[in-house]
């Protein structure tokens, strides 16, 4: 028996349009919105009516000036400096020996005057030398004088039985040198026993003060061993450092050294001592020999006479070791224009307003400055007005709306301390 198995075709299922169309419209409609939005702003941009375009004025830039004041200024260069000795010196013994005796003014800050014996070393060893080579004189001051008669006598007797010309050593030529080559050499003997006595005392060679005290009583010295320092008060001196524009001031060379003829710039020293303000007056007498490599300034050195005498201030002396402010005297500058500091631009520029009501850069000559003023000596003209308050992004032919100020200048143009 034969089984017979029919196979049908599976049917294609049919798509439902009505399901096609939904589903379009779901995926068409956003697409459909967003353009839609998108055309309807473009349109209504492109409807708005366009704002109506103003020209911008630029408005004048506010300026404060001041007119330049023209005077004859009198530079002066403020600097500072330390007072010490001009002459100052380590005390030590040129012979050895124990110290007998110490001066009560061979103390720290101790005064002394010139001549004064400030330490004594035991001479009794050196008496002894002294009194050994008169005796070597005494000797040899015999040996010459017989010498010298016996050469008379031989003189005599050549006369009486010579014949002919005697022959030195007849007439002891040579052994009466010899005496007088020995007794020199006691007399020099002599002499340095007397001086290494002398050199018992320790004498001040210049009135002064003891800055420092190294030796007392009973102590064994020798010759080269520091037994203090002292320093001469006839005169100190200040070194100042000046830069080369401050130089310049001055009229300073180089190379200064003062004379009759061009005596050095007058100073004014000042310090507060004792809570008390003091002065003392100077005068620059020399230049360094150098600039100093490190700092690249040039010392001057100022000199102060009889600092502890009639060189003080109502009593105050001009201390070694003091730190002092110095105002220097400079040189003199006819027919200056001096204006306000601020009205300087940099190294050498300001700005100036003109008539017009514009601005206009003009290169100066700057004599000197300092933080109220500034002296010009070439530039600008006294009828010309500076402009004294910031500009921002000043321009050559800036418009700018100007204010008079009711004073130029507050302070004194003179002084000065060189910076510019």
């Amino acid at each position: 028996m034969s089984t017979h198995q029919t196979f049908e075709k599976p049917r294609r299922k049919t798509r439902n349009p009505a399901l096609l169309f939904w589903r379009l419209i779901v995926f068409a409609l956003p697409v459909v919105v967003i353009a839609g939005g998108v055309g309807g702003v473009m349109v209504m941009k492109a409807l708005k009516p366009e704002p109506e375009k103003k020209a911008e004025e630029l408005k004048p830039a506010p300026v404060l000036v001041a007119s330049p004041r023209r005077e004859t200024v009198y530079l002066a260069v403020n600097t500072q400096g330390e007072v010490r000795p001009r002459t100052e010196i380590d005390v030590v013994p040129q012979i050895s020996g124990k110290i007998l005796r110490v001066s009560d003014s061979f103390i720290e800050g101790g005064f002394f005057k010139k001549g004064d014996v400030l330490i004594r070393i035991e001479p009794d060893d050196y008496k002894l030398r002294v009194i050994q080579a008169e005796a070597t004189v005494a000797q040899a001051e015999q040996v010459l004088t017989r010498e010298k008669a016996e050469s008379e006598i031989a003189k005599k007797d050549w006369a009486e039985l010579g014949e002919g010309e005697a022959s030195p050593l007849t007439l002891r030529l040579p052994q009466m040198a010899e005496a007088q080559a020995k007794l020199d050499s006691a007399n020099a003997s002599l002499a340095d026993a007397n001086l290494q006595l002398s050199r018992t005392v320790i004498r001040a060679p210049f009135t002064g003060r003891v800055r420092s005290k190294g030796a007392d009583l009973g102590q064994y010295v020798t010759p080269g061993a520091r037994l203090g320092r002292i320093f001469s008060t006839h005169l100190v001196e200040i070194p100042l450092p000046l830069t080369d524009t401050e130089l310049s001031q001055l009229n300073l060379p180089l190379a200064f050294t003062q004379s009759n003829e061009h005596p050095g710039p007058k100073v004014d020293l000042s310090a507060i001592v004792a809570g008390q303000p003091r002065h003392w007056s100077g005068r620059i007498t020399r230049t360094d020999s150098a600039i100093d490599p490190r700092t690249r300034v040039l010392f001057a050195f100022v000199e102060v006479e009889d600092p502890y005498g009639e060189g003080a201030d109502n009593g105050m002396p001009l201390a070694v070791g003091l730190f002092v402010d110095a105002h220097v005297e400079g040189r003199e500058i006819p027919n200056a224009l001096v204006v306000p500091r601020t009205a300087l631009r940099g190294d050498n520029t300001v700005y100036l307003a003109k008539e017009d009501g514009t601005l206009s850069m003009r290169t100066v000559t700057v004599a000197s400055s300092n933080r109220e003023s500034a002296v010009l000596i070439a530039g600008i003209s006294p009828d010309d007005r500076v402009i004294t308050s910031p500009v921002r992004a000043a321009v050559e032919g800036l418009k700018i709306e100007t204010v008079e100020r009711t004073a130029s200048v507050d302070t004194d143009p003179a002084d000065t301390d060189g910076s510019n």
